[in-house]
C-alpha cells in the first residue's frame, strides 16, 4: 500500500492521537475502535490486516501495552514512504509516523494523569473523588468491549467464524468468573490459532 501524505495529514495524525489520549481511560487499547475507524475506514492509511497485525504483534511482545500505537504510526509512515521496499524516505516516514503517534497518545494523558493523581491523592476522602473512581469502572469495561468487538469483527461476522466467536465468549467468561491468569488464555488462543482451529 502506497500513500501520499501532506503536512496537514501528518498534523491530523498527531491531533487525532492527542484527542484519543484523553479518552484512553483504562489504557490506549480502549481506543482501538476509534483508531480503526479513523486510520482504516475514514483515512484509508492502513489495511485491516496491517491494523490487526500491529495490535497482535505489540500485545505478544514484552513491554508496555501502548506499543501497538507505535506500530500503527510506523505502518502509516511506511505506507506513506512507499512500503517496506521503499527508499530511505520510507524508513524516515515510518519513524516520523511512529514518533507522532506515540507523542500524541502519551503527552496529554501523561500530563493529565500526573496533575489529576496528585489532586486526587490530596482529596481522596471526598465523596466526589470516590464516586468518580467508582463511576469510571463501567466506562473502562465498555471501552474494552468495544475494542474486542472491533478486533473480532474485522476477522468476520458470519457463522463460518463460529469457533473464533466461541473462543472470545469463553475467554470473556473465564476472565470474569475465575482467577486464571490471562497468559494461559493467550497461550491457549495462540495454540488454537497455530493449529488453524480459529
Amino acid at each position: 500500500m502506497t500513500l501520499s501524505l501532506t503536512l496537514a495529514d501528518w498534523l491530523a495524525l498527531l491531533s487525532h492521537f492527542l484527542t484519543l489520549s484523553l479518552l484512553a481511560i483504562g489504557g490506549a487499547i480502549t481506543t482501538v475502535s476509534d483508531m480503526h475507524r479513523y486510520l482504516v475506514e475514514e483515512q484509508h492509511w492502513l489495511l485491516d490486516s496491517q491494523f490487526n497485525s500491529s495490535i497482535a504483534l505489540a500485545q505478544v511482545a514484552p513491554g508496555p501495552n501502548v506499543l501497538f500505537v507505535a506500530l500503527l504510526g510506523w505502518n502509516v509512515g511506511l505506507n506513506a514512504g512507499g512500503g517496506p521496499h521503499g527508499t530511505a524516505l520510507a524508513w524516515a516516514s515510518a519513524w516520523l509516523g511512529m514518533v507522532l503517534a506515540m507523542l500524541g497518545i502519551l503527552l496529554p494523558s501523561t500530563t493529565l494523569t500526573l496533575v489529576a493523581s496528585r489532586w486526587g491523592h490530596q482529596n481522596r476522602e471526598r465523596r466526589g473523588v470516590r464516586a468518580f473512581k467508582q463511576g469510571m469502572a463501567p466506562i473502562v469495561v465498555a471501552l474494552l468491549l468495544a475494542t474486542g468487538w472491533t478486533l473480532t469483527s474485522n476477522l468476520g461476522t458470519s457463522l463460518s467464524h463460529w469457533p473464533m466467536w466461541l473462543l472470545a465468549a469463553t475467554s470473556a467468561v473465564v476472565v470474569w468468573r475465575t482467577r486464571l491468569h490471562l497468559l494461559w488464555l493467550l497461550a491457549a488462543g495462540g495454540l488454537l490459532g497455530w493449529f488453524g482451529w480459529v
